[in-house]
């Protein structure tokens, strides 16, 4: 029976040979081809080598026009500044950089093109103050300007009729009195220490809040430092009568809400104690709520309207 099982018709038997001569010729080809195929170049090996030359064409040509150009810039600036040598040594002496000339520049050290950037400086009305500006020069080194400052000399200037006008301007400022729940941004503006960013922000807080009820409250302003308080409190005032307040007895919870002093929480509770209590008829009512700290009560008080 076992020989039924492998028996094989001659068509199949010349397919098996078919088949197995493929597999021989297949298995020869793998390891044939290696041999009389020459091996690729590696083409991670040529990449790299035609980055390498093509980063080498750009260093040359890059330092090929810096010396072109270098050649160039010396070349006019010699041309426009031909009095000025440039020294191999130096000297430091006491000097103004309001009144010394570009051959005193050079001699305490500093390039030509430094010494030309002071005078053009100077020529459209610059003046240095103080040592610090000097050193704010373009082209002096902080180590340089070190090697210097000690021989900076700057005579006392005369104050000019611009900084007469802003002295004058800035006393007047000083002295103007705003009232905090009236005045509207450009009033504001005119008290030393008040820019826009801080006039908006006090109409904003006077809008959300009802208004202001002390100068105090300037310290609840985004941004606002001790130092800034200090400087802008003395020229405030607050007229309490302006206060919009909220009437307790009949506002819903929303409204209540809306008060920056209170939250969600806090204005449900105050509803629902009205609610069932009636009409209130002070704010000490409320401090038997739990919800409500005492802090908090304190500073909506004002706030409140109980008629």
């Amino acid at each position: 029976m076992w020989k039924d099982f492998f028996y094989f018709s001659k068509g199949q038997r010349a397919g098996i040979i078919v088949l197995l001569i493929l597999i021989v010729v297949t298995i020869a080809a793998c390891y044939l081809w290696p041999v009389f195929t020459p091996a690729p170049e590696n083409t991670d090996d040529v990449f790299l080598s035609e980055a390498e030359s093509f980063e080498r064409n750009l260093v040359s040509r890059d330092s090929l026009r810096k010396a072109e150009w270098d050649n160039k810039y010396q070349h006019d600036f010699e041309k426009k500044e031909p009095t000025i040598k440039v020294s191999d040594t130096y000297s430091l002496f006491r000097f103004d950089p309001n009144k010394v000339d570009s051959a005193a520049f050079v001699r305490l050290g500093l390039k030509p093109f430094i010494a030309s950037n002071i005078l053009k400086f100077r020529a459209k009305g610059g003046v240095f103050r103080t040592s610090d500006s000097f050193s704010k020069v373009y082209g002096i080194l902080p180590e340089k300007f070190k090697e210097l400052e000690p021989y900076i000399a700057i005579a006392e200037l005369k104050p000019t009729a611009k900084d007469s006008l802003k002295t004058k301007s800035v006393a007047k400022l000083k002295n103007h009195i705003v009232e905090l729940n009236s005045a509207d941004t450009t009033e504001l503006m005119q008290v030393y220490g008040i820019g826009r960013g801080y006039a908006k922000a006090i109409v904003r807080f006077r809008q959300q809040t009802g208004g202001f009820v002390s100068v105090e409250q300037l310290r609840e302003l985004f941004g606002m430092t001790d130092v800034n308080f200090d400087k802008i409190s003395p020229n405030c005032t607050v007229n309490t009568q302006l206060i919009r307040k909220i009437a307790i007895n009949s506002a819903s919870v929303e409204k209540l809400n809306a008060h920056p002093y209170l939250n969600f929480y806090e204005s449900k509770a105050i509803y629902e104690f009205r609610r069932r209590k009636g009409k209130l008829n002070a704010a000490t009512e409320l401090s038997v709520l739990s919800e409500i700290k005492p802090e908090t009560l304190r500073k909506i008080t004002p706030y409140l309207s109980f008629e």
